[in-house]
């Protein structure tokens, strides 16, 4: 099989640039990370890529918001190679930092102005834990054989999922776009510290109106292998890959 070309597209903060490489090189695609002055010089073109991931991290610090000026270059500099790669129907991933650029960017949820954010935690601080997600029934295609319930890390301190009004909420809903949600072991929605930052509707992630663009706050690259997580040694599940793993080879599979 072809295997396509991923762009990590990574600026001053970045650092879950290089994990998410490794998943993609684990998931059998050829991935490349590339700061975002190649593409706003014109040195690197986005077209040349089938596959536009923004990962983990500290763009520019979260100077003003977090994601915020990451999201106004993609706005104001580049804005015509990321609406080509959306019109081409090209996969685009945000973890974390990344979803609160696609957020801000108001490329999440239907690529116009900002209808969504990702705000303070309720705990007022920093949260760095694994959770529970429940997969919900969405159009999105990429969480084809994943288990219904699973474990994921966060580590964020904006991460508050928070719809701009109840019609936004009610949409969302309606269109199946809600991804994620942050659950109890046992799948119920619960307060924290289950749901880490207070998200409504414990949302932890969702997609654009094509299923194509998938924003979340947990980190997939960091659960590629069960001995990523922390009580692998009493785990009887002997499968050598994380939950997270799927979702990148899912990723590579539908271009495939």
């Amino acid at each position: 099989m072809v295997k396509p070309k991923v762009l990590i597209l990574r600026v001053a903060g970045t650092n879950c640039d290089m994990e998410t490489e490794w998943a993609f090189n684990l998931a059998g695609a050829i991935p490349e990370r590339v700061h975002i002055n190649q593409f706003i010089s014109r040195r690197k073109k986005m077209k040349d890529y089938q596959i536009l991931v923004f990962p983990g991290g500290f763009s520019y610090g979260d100077d003003i918001s977090a994601g915020k000026v990451f999201a106004n270059e993609l706005k104001y500099k580049i804005c015509e190679e990321i609406e080509s790669f959306i019109k081409d129907k090209k996969p685009i991933l945000g973890i974390c930092n990344g979803f609160q650029v696609l957020v801000k960017a108001g490329i999440l949820p239907w690529h116009s102005s900002q209808k969504i954010t990702l705000g303070w935690n309720d705990s007022g601080r920093y949260e760095d834990r694994w959770v529970y997600l429940k997969v919900e029934n969405s159009i999105c295609p990429f969480l084809k054989d994943i288990p219904s319930i699973i474990k994921l890390p966060v580590a964020h301190a904006e991460g508050k999922f928070i719809p701009e009004s109840k019609k936004v909420l009610e949409k969302l809903n309606e269109k199946k776009q809600i991804v994620f949600r942050y659950v109890s072991s046992s799948g119920e929605l619960e307060g924290y510290p289950f749901n880490p930052n207070g998200s409504i509707e414990n949302i932890a992630g969702i997609c654009d109106n094509s299923g194509l663009i998938l924003g979340m706050m947990p980190h997939p690259e960091r659960c590629l292998i069960k001995y990523h997580y922390p009580d692998w040694t009493r785990e009887k599940n002997k499968e050598i890959y994380g939950n997270g793993f799927q979702i990148f080879k899912n990723i590579v599979k539908y271009l495939q």
